[in-house]
């Protein structure tokens, strides 16, 4: 974050009956804050906006901050946290930072020096299991799920959520995080923290299987996507009026080098995601002219060490890859598929073998609880429209293991010299050789499109 403009508040007053419980207790009507900036918004300005937002709740006594994993880096979610650390602990509230992993694998000790420089002592986090935590608050019935689809799937979607957002006594929920497009829900986060974040089986299983039935294509860069249907529709009924959560929604873009905060979104409704994803469709969204022969694309290895998080380097570009062509994906710190070794074990059995092949293992049962790797691989498949390359270290991820899933393998250093990451810039170049391509330096920071 660097110098910005003056800031503009723009308020709504929420109603005053959203939340009965720790809400009318604290007496508060909550007023929405929607900043946005030209420029960036700094980090005076961020401390101004959290203090302003905190003041609303002066009888929290205990707060649970939900923000993302590392692999949200550039959200500007770990800079909110330890802000909102510092301003609740600091007037003797208990708090509790529990990061929004869904089936990510936990944080490590580096990874929250890195997110949030010390400033939550290691006892006050906590750890989503998403296999064990969770409570069931009802269900997204079969008919609400089939409309949403077009009878494209059916099936009743159970409503999990961690335990402690129903018994953990907590007068605040804060669910930090970014707004930019995504694979699954068309735009990220809002309610998605929750359902995914800190959701179960079921939910995360289901909802991410509708998406790939659906078509990914049709849903990135969309804000009521089928998937997001789904969790409006869990929000509606299972969150509002029962548990208190504030929503706090990030914009960013990479600028040279850096992350650079262009919005913050902050409330109890649906509204700052909506402002939100306008302003994250703005900026976040890259029309390319035409599609590329050859789309060369970088993963950050602080950030991405699996193909599960990892295939951001195929969702995001794929709309700019020719038919025939072919996606270089640079995974240096990529040593698994999966962020678990359930998914890491289906993806090696079954493959990012196409939709049809997956689908068909799906209706004979292969994916029983799994359905979630069922999405995945179909997601992470071209369908044979343009090859995928994934360049790692052999020591990491071997030539064998790539080729067994349905990728072609390159090895990373060789493939880095020839693209070397630290001097390319996102956009059209010519290879000494004459070779066009198009980079992608972020894949998660955005969408990219031909238009």
């Amino acid at each position: 974050m660097g110098t910005g403009r003056p800031l503009r508040f723009m308020l709504r007053i929420g109603q005053s009956d959203v939340f009965p419980g720790s809400w009318r207790r604290m007496g508060n009507i909550m007023k929405e804050i929607f900043i946005e900036e030209e420029g960036s918004i700094t980090r005076e300005q961020l401390e101004n906006v959290m203090r302003e937002m905190a003041e609303q709740f002066p009888e929290a006594k205990k707060v649970l901050i939900v923000p993302p994993d590392f692999t949200r880096c550039y959200s500007c979610a770990g800079e909110i946290t330890q802000i909102l650390y510092r301003v609740f602990a600091g007037r003797g509230a208990l708090v509790h930072v529990i990061p929004a992993l869904g089936t990510h694998m936990p944080m490590s000790a580096e990874e929250k020096e890195a997110f949030f420089a010390g400033v939550v002592p290691e006892e006050n986090f906590l750890v989503h299991h998403w296999q064990t935590d969770t409570v069931k608050l009802g269900t997204v019935p079969s008919e609400v799920v089939s409309e949403i689809s077009g009878g494209l799937f059916r099936q009743e979607i159970d409503v999990e959520v961690n335990h402690l957002l129903v018994d953990g006594g907590y007068d605040l929920v804060l669910s930090v995080g970014q707004v930019v497009p995504h694979e699954v829900v068309g735009m990220a986060n809002y309610s998605k923290n929750l359902f995914v974040g800190l959701g179960g089986r079921s939910m995360i299983n289901e909802s991410h299987m509708l998406s790939a039935v659906c078509g990914m294509e049709k849903a990135l860069g969309v804000v009521d996507s089928p998937a997001r249907k789904v969790y409006d529709y869990a929000q509606k009924h299972y969150i509002d009026g029962k548990i208190p959560v504030v929503f706090l929604q990030t914009v960013t873009v990479q600028e040279d080098g850096g992350t650079v905060l262009k919005g913050c979104f902050i409330g109890e409704s649906r509204k700052p995601f909506e402002r939100a994803a306008v302003l994250s469709q703005k900026l976040n969204i890259v029309h390319v002219g035409r599609r590329a022969k050859k789309v060369v694309t970088y993963l950050d290895p602080k950030e991405l060490k699996t193909t599960w998080v990892g295939n951001k380097g195929i969702y995001r570009t794929r709309m700019i890859v020719e038919d025939g062509g072919e996606l270089v994906v640079m995974a240096p710190g990529v040593i698994a598929f999966g962020e678990n070794e359930e998914m890491d074990r289906m993806t090696r059995r079954f493959g990012y073998k196409g939709r049809d092949y997956i689908l068909k293992l799906y209706e004979e049962g292969a994916f029983e609880g799994r359905v979630m790797s069922a999405a995945h691989l179909i997601q992470g498949s071209s369908d044979g429209r343009f090859t995928i390359t994934y360049a790692t270290r052999p020591e990491n991820l071997s030539k064998e293991e790539v080729e067994s899933v349905g990728f072609r393998w390159a090895d990373y250093e060789e493939t880095a010299r020839r693209y070397p990451p630290e001097t390319l810039k996102d956009g059209w170049h010519t290879g000494e050789d004459g070779e066009e391509f198009y980079y992608v330096g972020t894949p998660a920071a955005g969408l990219w499109k031909a238009d």
